[in-house]
């Protein structure tokens, strides 16, 4: 790993304290730092889907109007690091020796309507066993739950099949 690659910081959580949902992503990818949202990548599903699972028509079509919607369900967004290296957007190049978490402890303090944590691609979910799970508080009453990632990179689902998987996760 090329220890001069920059180190990058990921967003601030997007939530309300009635949150019931808590998605988890890994850390954004370059389009989404560029873009300076959740998400920005135009091929990554994670837009449609929550509008299949959570919207009503129309879809909303800014990014305010899509943390509205997002509010409005309930979900809460956020990623499991807080800061690392990691040359493009794949989640396989994260320098592990750079792995700084986001303080979910006090997040969990602040949210306590969270009934589900769900891990948007198996990277998410890796990381936040090994990394956060150990040294969490968690309430007995939060399930954790796998979800295929919404990212174009994870190219063995179509856009539909994973819509299907995260209904069936979420919704069940």
């Amino acid at each position: 790993m090329n220890s001069g690659e920059p180190t990058l910081s990921a967003f601030a959580a997007l939530s309300e304290s009635n949150a019931r949902l808590l998605i988890l992503g890994s850390m954004p990818g370059v389009a989404s730092l560029d873009a300076h949202e959740y998400y920005a990548h135009p091929r990554n599903a994670f837009w449609p889907i929550v509008q299949q699972l959570f919207g009503t028509p129309p879809a909303p079509e800014t990014y305010c109007e899509k943390i509205k919607l997002l509010k409005h369900a309930r979900i809460a967004l956020w990623d499991v690091l807080a800061h690392c290296k990691r040359p493009g957007s794949l989640d396989a190049n994260i320098d592990p020796k750079s792995i700084v978490c986001n303080d979910f402890n006090t997040f969990l303090k602040m949210h306590t309507q969270l009934e589900l944590i769900a891990f948007n691609g198996k990277a998410a979910e890796k990381l936040f066993r090994k990394h956060v799970l150990p040294e969490l508080n968690l309430s007995t009453g939060i399930e954790l739950v796998s979800l295929p990632s919404s990212s174009p990179a994870m190219a063995s689902l179509k856009p539909q099949q994973k819509a299907l998987a995260w209904r069936s996760a979420l919704l069940a």
